[in-house]
């Protein structure tokens, strides 16, 4: 008894070390966005303030074209030289990343340097977080007790959400307590400061991760090799059709829809903002919840959870977003597609981990996932602000709700992954 709780603490502390890792990674990720208000005059002058905008929107755009280069990368990274040493790599590079966008004088000092160094701080930042998700996904899957994968891989969301949490407690606590004109100023650099020395903390913590046995127990086998991963094209191509629905919903649902209701609803933003921070911390908590129930029923009952309800209630629900009259409507109904999302995200990490062997999971998680993240996440915000702009705002809805349908019928054709689980072998 003492044996086996003295592992369940070490599986505890090495999946806390891997978990914060993801929080400070996407803090970082989520700052930039948080704050392109305040510091794009200072690398994009103009006299067009929607120029400015767009400009760091474009940059923005840009790390996340480079999330599938490192996915690639550190995936090939992780899976021939382990978990611990590709998470390591993956936090200092994002360490450095918001160190550099901190310091980085403004376009008056240096010129055109200036938003030079900002692109390429941010494609720095973008292969962190793209080689993260992978070899983040496959560490927890690993280290996980085999009666509580779902559990465990379901807090690669909560940092997720946590992340984007702390970034938006920080920009509440800083507008609370600086003048705009401060803000714009120098007081935007407090955030990337907070995310380069809480990177470094966590990288000293992940220094002291175990590394996980499965990769441990390789001997012989060619190790995350592209050619190999082509050896499984079937589970390459349900990593793209379940990731499709999920993440054009996710990022609906987290990052499109504070604009739907501000720009369609007529909320005001304060509102909103407090609407977004609770239906996400709920969000957050369900996680872990749902993680549980997989490890009980099964991965697809939760998949069909999502793609089901998903493909009958987008529509509704955002049509009903459009005439709420009351702050309490807007967040029951968020918190309702958040729900539904749920079914997604608190599981998707441990079903992509159990379709690989070992020697190429790092790599087959990451990549497919990061492509689709990059094409159709990436995508779904200006997708539905160019819909509205041409006055067919309700298409979009019936674009997110055909891609979960899509993503729906590949959870019908899959396996139930907890039943065949390559972590086994």
């Amino acid at each position: 008894m003492q044996t086996q709780m003295r592992s369940e603490r070490k599986i505890i502390s090495n999946i806390l070390k891997g978990s914060l890792g993801n929080l400070i990674e996407w803090f970082d990720w989520y700052v930039y966005a948080s704050f392109a208000i305040y510091f794009a005059p200072s690398f994009f002058p103009s006299h067009d303030k929607t120029a400015e905008l767009l400009s760091t929107a474009g940059v923005f755009a840009i790390g996340f074209l480079m999330r599938p280069l490192g996915s690639l990368v550190l995936g090939k990274y992780a899976d021939q030289h382990g978990r611990r040493a590709a998470l390591t790599l993956s936090v200092l590079i994002m360490a450095a990343g918001s160190f550099v966008i901190a310091i980085i004088p403004s376009y008056a000092t240096i010129g055109i340097f200036a938003p030079i160094v900002l692109v390429l701080a941010r494609l720095f930042q973008g292969l962190s977080l793209g080689g993260e998700y992978g070899t983040s996904a496959t560490y927890l899957s690993e280290m996980a007790s085999r009666d509580h994968r779902g559990f465990y891989a379901s807090f690669q969301y909560v940092t997720l959400i946590s992340g984007q949490l702390i970034a938006l407690g920080v920009q509440i606590i800083l507008q609370l307590t600086l003048s705009e004109a401060q803000l714009m100023q120098w007081g935007w650099r407090i955030p990337f400061f907070i995310g380069a020395l809480g990177a470094i903390a966590v990288l000293f913590l992940r220094l002291g991760m175990e590394e996980s046995d499965q990769f441990k127990a390789q001997t012989g086998k060619p190790k995350g090799h592209l050619r190999e991963l082509m050896r499984y094209p079937k589970a390459v191509l349900t990593v793209v059709g379940l990731t499709l629905g999920g993440t054009i919903a996710f990022y609906t649902y987290t990052t499109y829809l504070q604009k739907f209701m501000i720009n369609t609803a007529g909320l005001p933003t304060q509102e909103v903002t407090t609407i977004n921070f609770l239906a996400l911390l709920i969000f957050m908590i369900l996680q872990p919840i749902a993680g549980a129930i997989s490890d009980k029923i099964g991965r697809r009952p939760l998949l069909f959870w999502f793609g089901g309800l998903g493909t009958i209630f987008t529509i509704p629900i955002f049509v009903a977003l459009s005439h709420v009259k009351t702050s309490w409507e807007a967040f029951l109904l968020m918190l309702a597609g958040l729900v539904i999302v749920t079914g997604y995200t608190s599981i998707n990490a441990i079903v992509k981990a159990e379709m690989f062997p070992t020697e190429i999971r790092a790599l087959g998680v990451g990549l497919p996932y990061g492509l689709t993240v990059a094409i159709f996440g990436g995508t779904v915000e200006y997708l539905a602000l160019y819909l509205r702009k041409i006055h067919h705002e309700s298409l979009f809805f019936v674009y997110v709700t055909v891609v979960i349908f899509i993503s729906l019928l590949v959870y019908w054709r899959m396996s139930d992954t907890k039943k065949t689980s390559k972590l086994d072998e």
